[in-house]
C-alpha cells in the first residue's frame, strides 16, 4: 500500500455540495457502507445540475445514464459526519461527461473517498446518445478541471 497514491485536498475540486448522513447509512461494522458512498457522487453531482437548471429530473428530454464508476476508499465516515462533495469534470466529449467527486469529512481537507462516474447523454424517449445541452454546457464549464 506504500506506492497508493495519496488522498486529494478540496483545492482539487471547483464545486463543493454538503450531505447529511443518516443513521441508516451506517452498516453493521459502525461506518458508512461502501454503497452509500455512490449515492452521495450521485447526489452531488445531479444536485448541482438541478440548481442550476441543466436537470429537471421529470421533464428533462435529456437525461443522464451511469455507464462506468468507481470508488476508492482511505478513511471511514460514519454517523453523524457531515460530508462535503467536491465535484469536477474531468472530461466532456460530445454526448458523455466524466464527473469527479471527493467526499470529505467534516472538516478534513484530505478526501475520505474520491470516485468517478461516467454520464451518456440520451434522449428520454429514444435512450439514444444525444449531444449535450447547450444549458448543460453551461454547467459543466465551471467545473472543468
Amino acid at each position: 500500500m506504500s506506492g497508493r497514491t495519496p488522498p486529494e485536498t478540496r483545492a482539487a475540486y471547483r464545486r463543493f455540495v454538503p450531505i447529511t448522513t443518516r443513521w441508516a447509512d451506517n452498516d453493521v461494522y459502525g461506518h458508512v457502507n461502501n454503497v452509500v458512498y455512490y449515492a452521495f457522487f450521485d447526489t452531488a453531482v445531479n444536485s448541482v445540475l438541478i440548481a442550476d437548471g441543466a436537470l429537471e429530473i421529470s421533464k428533462s428530454p435529456v437525461i443522464g445514464l451511469v455507464v462506468e464508476t468507481g470508488c476508492r476508499y482511505f478513511r471511514s465516515m460514519a454517523f453523524p459526519d457531515r460530508v462535503t462533495a467536491g465535484i469536477r469534470v474531468a472530461h466532456r466529449g460530445t454526448s458523455s461527461v466524466r464527473y469527479e467527486v471527493g467526499l470529505f469529512r467534516n472538516d478534513e481537507d484530505e478526501a475520505a473517498a474520491q470516485g468517478h462516474f461516467v454520464h451518456v447523454y440520451v434522449d428520454r424517449a429514444t435512450q439514444r446518445p444525444v449531444p449535450l445541452p447547450d444549458a448543460l454546457r453551461r454547467v459543466l464549464e465551471p467545473l472543468a478541471g
